[in-house]
């Protein structure tokens, strides 16, 4: 009889522990869904609320929004043809600078520092150094730019005869490729690290160099993650303020020739936002504004979507 009643108290205490477990796993699988639907509707409903705000303006400048390049509340033109391409030209600018910077990094911690003599001192200096540039406030990065970067680009367009403003679209992508260095460096450093070391030793044991190794297996094996480091730190480089709007001259003259576009003073829709939302009285100034925030947020979304089928393609 003990025994029998021992083995039918075993069998309730299994299934109260086998119950406990499916309510612990069924909460955890709620909590998993409402957060995700959480931020869906966050999401959305950022987007549907700056649509609401910016539909007068939507309706009032149509299609001309984005590509006229007339900005005038006096006259209620209102085109930000010139602030998405001071966007655009400053973001990409400033990733064509930082990118081979940041991979080098990468590399240089992951694949050579390690083998010197304190090579792990210097790699722990380098990597400390690396990630303090992201923790940085911009305002102090806008503040450098005026005082270090603004008088060579100076220098430069007084070589190449151009007007000697300073600020300017050149001055704002440097130290914006300086601001996002550390995101793709990091990412970079973190996906090179996790590459297997035996396909590295199958690619020295069939006679290849450390370079050969480096380009043909390293980068080829974590290329999908450092792509995904470049798009973060695009999606970083669009939505700067305060140091683009510190060093860019905020200017919505657009120049036909792209050479002295790099050289003169522009504006991004960021930039424009924070110098004219305080002072935009009227009710289509300030909608148009929002609108410009609307643009922001599509180019934003468009270019990680583009930039997730590139990761995914490098994936395969």
């Amino acid at each position: 009889m003990s025994g029998k009643w021992k083995h039918e108290m075993k069998m309730k205490n299994n299934g109260k522990t086998n119950n406990s477990t499916k309510l612990k796993g069924w909460i955890f699988r709620v909590g998993l869904i409402t957060s995700g639907c959480v931020i869906v509707l966050l999401l959305g409903g950022m987007f549907l609320s700056l649509l609401g705000e910016a539909f007068p303006a939507i309706k009032h400048n149509g299609f001309n929004f984005v590509t006229s390049t007339v900005w005038n509340p006096r006259s209620e033109s209102y085109g930000a043809f010139s602030f998405i391409v001071g966007t655009i030209l400053t973001s990409f600018i400033a990733l064509v600078l930082s990118v081979p910077f940041a991979l080098a990094i990468s590399i240089l911690l992951c694949e050579y520092l390690p083998e010197y003599q304190n090579g792990k001192i210097i790699g722990v200096f380098l990597r400390n150094a690396t990630d303090l540039l992201a923790g940085v406030p911009s305002v102090i990065y806008g503040f450098w730019g005026l005082f270090f970067i603004s008088p060579i680009v100076r220098y430069f367009e007084e070589l190449l005869d151009l007007p000697a403003y300073g600020v300017s679209i050149l001055a704002a992508s440097i130290v914006l490729a300086i601001m996002i260095l550390p995101y793709s460096a990091s990412i970079g450093r973190e996906v090179i690290a996790m590459v297997p070391e035996e396909l590295k030793e199958a690619a020295y044991a069939l006679g290849t160099t450390k370079y050969e190794t480096i380009r043909r297996v390293t980068l080829r094996h974590s290329a999908s993650g450092i792509v995904a480091g470049v798009i973060l730190a695009l999606g970083r480089a669009i939505g700067e303020t305060m140091a683009v709007t510190m060093l860019i001259g905020n200017s919505n003259i657009l120049p036909v020739n792209i050479f002295r576009l790099i050289f003169s003073p522009g504006n991004t829709m960021a930039s424009v936002i924070a110098n004219e939302f305080a002072e935009a009285t009227g009710k289509l100034y300030l909608s148009s504004l929002i609108e410009i925030g609307v643009v922001l947020f599509v180019l934003s979304f468009v270019l990680n979507v583009i930039g997730k089928q590139v990761i995914r393609r490098f994936a395969l």
